[in-house]
């Protein structure tokens, strides 16, 4: 039996209190229409291995990218002056990376299609849903494999793999395999010779 829905009870939310005014996002206004300009119109228009040229575009506006970095044209970052990638990573194919806070990705990473890095969220006791934000780091030779989710303030040690879909709210130690929805290590992740 399903449960009753009600839609005459008082909601413990007011949006009306809702006030992000403290929230600093790092450039002004017309820099960030800027670039969501120039993301919306440039990124996808650019040819597949256009890579440098995408790695170019997130430089220009303060990201801090790597040598050899591949991002794709579909691939979607808030602020990027709130993004470091180290050298050699791969972002894929509708990647987004909500950067209301600073995401730090390292060196030889994959992230995977899909995949979605979310540094803010509400308080759900707060009756004016009070944004919150935190960084995500994410160490060297890390795989996050396809439609992954990870959470605010998620530190990912270096050499990990997350299995696909998988929804990451808590860190996960360097050198495992994990996966899953709570995300949780497996095994420990090993190289072949």
């Amino acid at each position: 039996m399903s449960p009753e829905i009600r839609t005459d009870e008082e909601a413990w939310l007011d949006l009306r209190t809702y006030n992000q005014s403290w929230f600093d996002r790092g450039r002004s206004n017309p820099i960030i229409l800027l670039w969501w300009l120039v993301q919306g119109i440039l990124f996808p228009l650019s040819l597949h291995q256009m890579d440098s040229f995408r790695c170019a575009v997130l430089r220009l506006f303060g990201a801090k990218i790597g040598l050899g970095v591949k991002i794709r044209p579909t691939a979607r970052v808030t602020y990027p002056w709130k993004v470091a990638i180290g050298d050699y990573t791969w972002i894929g194919d509708d990647v987004v990376i909500y950067s209301l806070d600073n995401v730090t990705i390292g060196s030889h990473c994959v992230i995977s299609q899909k995949c979605y890095l979310c540094t803010g969220s509400h308080d759900p006791g707060d009756r004016s849903f009070s944004l919150k934000t935190t960084p995500i780091l994410i160490g060297n030779g890390t795989w996050i494999a396809a439609d992954c989710f990870l959470g605010p303030g998620v530190k990912i040690g270096s050499n990990v793999v997350i299995g696909a879909r998988s929804s990451v709210f808590a860190d996960i130690p360097a050198q495992k395999v994990a996966w899953g929805s709570p995300c949780r290590p497996q095994y420990d992740r090993k190289m072949n010779p």
